[in-house]
């Protein structure tokens, strides 16, 4: 049970960072966008291009930083892929889900949203081929750190970890102690009233974006560093990432990251009962407890 009290830390740290976005951007466009997970597998796999490209230009950057796997190269290719799916995620937006918005219909905003996922799915499939790939081909041992209990930890996850905790701290840092965080809090409250004080709302739904890409990117390749990274990668996590966004609230960031955290222990606890092929079945069952009691979730706001 240790052993999977742990590996739910880490499986929800990276929930965490793929719900965070997906809260902002529920909240402030008022539509389930179905196709945010999809901007993980576009982060993993711009990562692995450049992670490639790098290690091409410069052999020495493809060397792995002791003890992980991690390489040099990859930790550049994690920064640009940021960035690349920032602006893959404001394309979109433009190209797609603005001119949806504009006629006003909700209910087609999801069905879009269900019709962009499908098409970076199949796209990613076409350019890279439905094999499942991985980042490095070295094996790192886990380290026994205790055995009594016994428990496993890997140092991959251990930088995993310290990683996705680095990047909502700095999130933190930016929602409370900058200009840009009081209007986003506001804007997410009232929209109308944040425009008439003077906030560019087309601006902050383009940095809601950028945020939201860059955030998944970070989580799509941080899954590939402990996992093989594969075009279905957005289907496997959908459901995991609604189900922390949902549980935290909509529209709460800090529920987000608690949310993503109690998702990931939940479903790795499971497996001490239920055989591993339920697992997957056990973010629909919080998501059902979390409507039952308390359907605004745990920070959410209840809307009259």
């Amino acid at each position: 049970m240790i052993q999977n009290l742990v590996d739910g830390v880490l499986v929800g740290s990276i929930l965490s960072l793929g719900a965070i976005g997906l809260t902002m951007a529920m909240h402030m466009l008022r539509f389930a966008n179905f196709s945010h997970a999809e901007l993980l597998s576009i982060g993993a796999y711009a990562a692995l291009v450049f992670d490639g490209l790098f290690g091409a230009i410069h052999p020495a950057l493809a060397e792995a930083i002791p003890p992980l796997s991690l390489t040099w190269s990859l930790t550049l290719a994690l920064l640009l892929s940021m960035a690349l799916t920032g602006l893959s995620a404001v394309a979109v937006d433009k190209l797609v889900f603005k001119r949806v918005r504009a006629k006003g219909g909700e209910l087609s905003m999801v069905f879009a949203s269900f019709g962009v996922a499908m098409i970076i799915r199949n796209i990613l499939g076409l350019i890279f081929g439905l094999n499942p790939k991985l980042y490095s081909q070295d094996i790192v041992f886990a380290i026994v750190v205790s055995r009594d209990p016994f428990l496993l930890i890997k140092p991959d996850q251990v930088f995993t970890l310290v990683a996705a905790l680095l990047i909502m701290f700095i999130l933190h840092l930016v929602l409370s102690r900058t200009t840009f965080g009081y209007s986003l809090r506001a804007v997410a409250e009232n929209p109308t009233l944040a425009q008439v004080s003077g906030i560019n709302l087309s601006r902050m739904i383009v940095l809601i974006w950028l945020i939201g890409g860059g955030l998944a990117a970070a989580a799509g390749v941080f899954y590939g560093l402990t996992n093989q990274i594969s075009p279905v990668l957005g289907r496997d996590l959908v459901l995991p990432i609604f189900a922390a966004t949902i549980v935290g609230g909509i529209g709460s960031i800090y529920g987000a990251v608690l949310g993503g955290f109690l998702v990931g222990l939940a479903s790795n606890l499971a497996l001490v009962i239920l055989p591993s092929g339920y697992s997957p079945a056990v973010p629909f069952l919080i998501i059902l407890a979390v409507l039952i009691l308390r359907p605004h979730g745990l920070f959410g706001e209840e809307r009259t």
